[in-house]
């Protein structure tokens, strides 16, 4: 599965051959999450070429961690699933993003942005329990990128979906949010605050003052957010 071989008993070893190679954790960790067609891979691990997407998923798939399988929902729509063994692999995931959550220095955490990525992600993980219980669409503007990254749009419905595009979607927008791209990757990271962020003029909000006001509660922050910085 790589190009070279530990050649070594040691089920470490064994284990590190499959899972070490470039981008192969990355992309478990969006399967992990939940992510299973391959548009929504790609979304998840959108610096990694299709090529080589597709290439670390038949990979996995040789290995026995993930299978091919018909859409349960869409006919002639492929999905990629976690095998048992694949599912196995949840915690060892989780365990490194704790890792990194907690020895990784924050400065160099937030040198590598990404508006898709963190847009992606903050669609996945929105809770829209102390939300309206109707469409809410809210609209994201990061003044310092180009004009093709600088707005996005989160539509949410309750109990059905949480949309995400980066094209008008022709609706009334009920709250905007404008920031710099590191302050909103920070509070998504657990590492900063809205209100800390708002009362320091770095994040700014307009429109529907319920919305304005739970977006610490309805924001979709990382998995790892609770996770405490460590000194070493």
């Amino acid at each position: 599965m790589t190009q070279g071989s530990y050649r070594q008993f040691c089920p470490v070893a064994m284990a590190a051959e499959i899972l070490c190679t470039r981008w192969t954790v990355v992309l478990l960790r969006e399967m992990v999450a939940g992510s299973t067609r391959f548009n929504d891979l790609r979304r998840g691990v959108p610096r990694m070429s299709p090529a080589l997407l597709s290439q670390r998923l038949k990979e996995l798939e040789a290995a026995g961690i993930v299978y091919r399988a018909a859409s349960r929902t869409e006919t002639g729509i492929f999905e990629y699933r976690l095998t048992a063994a694949g599912e196995e692999l949840g915690p060892l995931v989780e365990a490194f993003g704790v890792w990194g959550q907690r020895w990784v220095e924050t400065e160099l955490s937030l040198q590598h942005l990404d508006v898709s990525l963190l847009m992606w992600d903050m669609r996945r993980n929105l809770d829209p329990t102390p939300m309206p219980k109707r469409r809410s669409v809210i609209k994201f503007l990061y003044p310092e990128l180009s004009a093709a990254q600088r707005s996005w749009w989160l539509m949410v419905e309750p109990q059905v979906d949480v949309d995400l595009c980066s094209v008008d979607p022709g609706f009334d927008v009920d709250l905007y949010v404008a920031s710099d791209l590191r302050t909103m990757t920070a509070i998504w990271m657990g590492l900063d605050t809205v209100r800390a962020a708002l009362d320091e003029r770095r994040l700014t909000l307009t429109g529907e003052p319920a919305l304005a006001a739970n977006m610490q509660a309805w924001l979709g922050l990382s998995p790892f957010a609770k996770t405490r910085k460590k000194v070493a």
